[in-house]
């Protein structure tokens, strides 16, 4: 049983499809059911027991910073490293890489600070981390099943295998799952990775052609909050989970 320590909460982007709620404020001070994004995401760290959280900054920075520094004098959460990139967007592969020295020879969690949903009978990132091999895997990721997850009408990203190997979606096809925008990590992903911006798909494809990228179906409802209408389908299917 693999248990994770340390978490990059990927925080930077610019939150374009939801304007003009992010025309002064970055998209994960964004609040659903009365709460920004990234605080959501963070408690779900703390429930599962994550003590350092790297998180990088670009867009408005300064809010988001300022929100974090907040939240922690107060004690909440676990404790905050800011990752800054202020000056240059270096994507989610790019962004790993810069804060890579913080987490050690340990795998660790990923996770977008927007992502949010509603646990199942068992939470999802300890059972995320349990099933983490680092003998025979570089990344786990969080599924959801593309079918029932909120505000999602894409075509999927991943087909599932019996033993939990991933493989992308074949071009022109539909498949089950989607990403949900959480992941253990080992620090091997990143052997050779690029310098610069880039994406962790990069990395992810690389694995899944060596047979070492797994997923893990989630329990629960993933709600995929891109827009301000999908705001208030999240706020409604959180509601009905608590009637």
């Amino acid at each position: 049983m693999t248990t994770i320590r340390n978490a990059m909460v990927f925080a930077a982007g610019l939150g374009t499809r939801m304007r003009p709620l992010t025309d002064h404020r970055p998209k994960p001070m964004v609040e659903v059911n009365g709460r920004p994004l990234i605080d959501h995401v963070l408690d779900r760290l703390e429930s599962a027991g994550v003590e350092k959280a790297v998180v990088n900054l670009h867009y408005h920075a300064d809010v988001l910073e300022q929100h974090l520094v907040r939240r922690e004098r107060e004690g909440i959460g676990p404790r905050l490293v800011f990752s800054d990139e202020r000056d240059v967007l270096l994507d989610t592969g790019g962004g790993a890489v810069k804060a890579l020295a913080e987490f050690g020879d340990a795998p660790f969690f990923s996770i977008n600070s927007d992502t949010i949903w509603i646990e199942g009978i068992r939470p999802n990132l300890p059972a995320l981390a349990a099933g983490f091999d680092p003998d025979t895997m570089d990344a786990r990721l969080l599924l959801a099943a593309s079918a029932t997850s909120i505000g999602y009408d894409g075509s999927g990203d991943f087909l599932l295998d019996r033993d939990g190997r991933l493989s992308f979606r074949p071009e022109r096809l539909v498949v089950p799952f989607v990403f949900a925008g959480a992941a253990v990590l080992s620090p091997r992903l990143f052997d050779g990775a690029p310098k610069g911006a880039f994406s962790l798909v990069k990395l992810f494809a690389r694995a899944a052609e060596a047979g070492r990228l797994f997923g893990q179906r989630m329990e629960g409802v993933w709600m995929h909050v891109g827009t301000p209408e999908a705001i208030l389908e999240a706020e409604e299917a959180i509601r009905r989970s608590k009637d």
